[in-house]
């Protein structure tokens, strides 16, 4: 079906929603009125390829070298007005994609040619903690800096953004996010739908407001949320797919830096009617089986990823819906809709699969007792943590778990009407339980890790982490980057062993001057400067001893009370 047919009535639909007055409980258009849903196709970024292939000298393994260059660039999302301003990865955006064999490590250097100095955080990996992105740890203008990571862990898909301290906001709302996927050929004999960009689609989200010029709004003086009345998948507001009669597999991402998302699909002919789908992996990788939902709760720096199977709507029109009244954010005429789907009407033959069993879910073991209540709140004109905020240097490490061992934490939502995404770097977490709000646990949290959890009004949710491999200092904070800009963002220090024997205290702290960004000069990019420095950066082995500190790790403990 020619997707042609439908435009005319989604043009009109979306005038009449802009001429007559808003909804009980939807806002007025902030940017212009935006007319052209599902008027364009939605964008696929890029695969990032290396540069070279540097041979590590202690492994002799190859490490992939990669330079992703920030810098401005101009993109036109408004057809009758002017051109919006960004600065991304590449000068794109979101940034192109990294897709890397699991056990190939790689050193990506960033340089820093766009407006506002810049911090990169890999979400999802456990990076050393002076390649984690720590927020001070920013690289200037005109500066670079070599991150370098392990790609060790099981399959994911990861996504790498900006951190730096008090315009992470800005950065990434004007285009510093980009998808990671960790690929484990492993996973390939489940026989999952496959192609990246074909059949497996990243769908990442976004919400973001607009000048009468077509200009971006700035969030740079906002202090509690920008929602965004603009909705956009992979860059494209409202954009359309067209696809075949079969299963898909979707990866989902919610790069916004203030609105959450609670997300169904419907048949354009039987609106209201929420159709199921099976929800397979979370931040940390595949579920232990496939979840089938027929909505889907996705908050800020959240992936979910979903099969859905078109097949038996050939000729249909699908669209991906956005529920009204999710958390605490503000509703717009449009913000209810995501994308359409478009189904041919050819017949093909479809060989994926969807298997009963996905993996076996390596959750933390169980203990008694909590050892940390934090309560995330507004007070004092700022966003604390237990009453701290992040620019307390003194008192900001909040938790100083022992490496090597598992500790039981309760976030606290007590501010008011606002949600808070909480993220803790470096570990991957159960999702126990929560309560005092309108939600259990959901399936899909429970049968996977995860590294965000959304917290909505009111609401407790305690989660358990096994904090290793490393030792270090990393941060824990609030995803809504607003919130995460105004302070609400703490530490936690992973303590060194006495007697472990696996020190590498030029890890520990991420500020390390060793490991910081340099300045730009054509020296350091000569082919043997790339090649010296990043095997220099191997010959401390960050990572190849990962699965032998691990088991060291297990036998520690065998004999010690934490």
């Amino acid at each position: 079906m020619s997707q042609f047919k439908f435009r005319p009535v989604v043009v009109l639909l979306a005038l009449c929603s802009y001429l007559t007055p808003a909804l009980a409980g939807v806002d007025n258009w902030l940017s212009p009125v935006y007319t052209w849903l599902y008027q364009f196709p939605l964008p696929i970024p890029p695969v990032k390829a290396p540069s070279k292939v540097i041979t590590n000298p202690v492994t002799g393994n190859g490490i992939n070298y990669y330079e992703v260059d920030i810098h401005q660039f101009s993109t036109n999302v408004y057809p009758n007005r002017g051109n919006a301003t960004l600065w991304g990865y590449d000068g794109i955006s979101p940034g192109p994609t990294f897709i890397i064999e699991r056990g190939t490590e790689a050193v990506v250097r960033f340089v820093n040619n766009a407006r506002l100095a810049n911090s990169v955080h890999l979400h999802g990996s456990y990076s050393r903690a002076p390649f984690d992105g720590w927020a001070e740890d920013i690289t200037p203008v005109g500066w670079y800096k070599d991150y370098y990571y392990p790609n060790s862990q099981n399959a994911r898909m990861l996504w790498y953004h900006d951190h730096a301290i008090d315009h992470t906001a800005e950065n990434a709302y004007y285009g510093q996010a980009g998808a990671y996927i960790l690929h484990d050929p492993a996973e390939d004999s489940l026989n999952l739908p496959s192609g990246y960009g074909v059949y497996d689609i990243p769908l990442i989200l976004t919400a973001k407001q607009y000048n009468s010029d077509g200009s971006l709004f700035s969030p740079a003086a906002e202090t509690t949320s920008l929602y965004g009345d603009v909705i956009h998948v992979n860059g494209q507001p409202w954009p359309f797919l067209n696809v075949q009669p079969r299963k898909y597999r979707f990866r989902f991402l919610d790069a916004s830096i203030s609105r959450s998302f609670f997300l169904y699909f419907e048949k354009d002919i039987q609106q209201g009617t929420k159709l199921p789908f099976h929800v397979i992996a979370s931040d940390a990788g595949l579920l232990s089986s496939p979840q089938q939902v027929s909505d889907l709760y996705l908050s800020i720096a959240e992936r979910y990823e979903i099969v859905f199977d078109f097949s038996t709507y050939a000729g249909k029109n699908i669209t991906l819906r956005n529920s009204r009244d999710v958390g605490a954010d503000r509703d717009y005429p449009h913000s209810d809709k995501v994308m359409r789907f478009v189904v041919s009407n050819t017949a093909v033959t479809d060989t994926s699969s969807l298997p009963a069993s996905l993996r076996t879910i390596p959750y933390p073991p169980d203990k008694a007792g909590i050892d940390h209540h934090f309560k995330f709140e507004s007070k004092n004109g700022h966003w604390e943590i237990n009453g701290v905020t992040f620019s307390d240097v003194a008192n900001r490490v909040l938790a100083r778990p022992k490496r090597g061992t598992v500790e039981k934490w309760e976030l606290e939502n007590s501010s008011g009407g606002w949600t808070h995404p909480i993220h803790i770097h470096l570990v991957d977490f159960k999702v126990v339980s929560r309560v005092n709000g309108h939600r259990s646990v959901q399936s899909y949290e429970a049968a996977g890790l995860k590294d965000v959890v959304w917290l909505g009004p009111g609401e407790t949710v305690t989660v358990e982490a096994y904090y290793a491999p490393w030792d270090g200092v990393y941060m824990f904070h609030c995803h809504n980057l607003i919130h995460e800009d105004h302070e609400m963002m703490a530490a936690f220090n992973v303590t060194v062993l006495e007697g472990f024997g696996y020190n590498e205290t030029h890890y520990i702290d991420p500020m390390e001057e060793r490991w910081r960004a340099k300045v730009q000069s054509p020296a350091a990019f000569t082919d043997s400067a790339i090649t010296t420095r990043v095997q220099e950066m191997a010959s401390f082995e960050p990572y190849n001893k990962v699965a032998e500190v691990e088991q060291k790790l297990v036998e520690y403990w065998a004999t010690r009370t934490p």
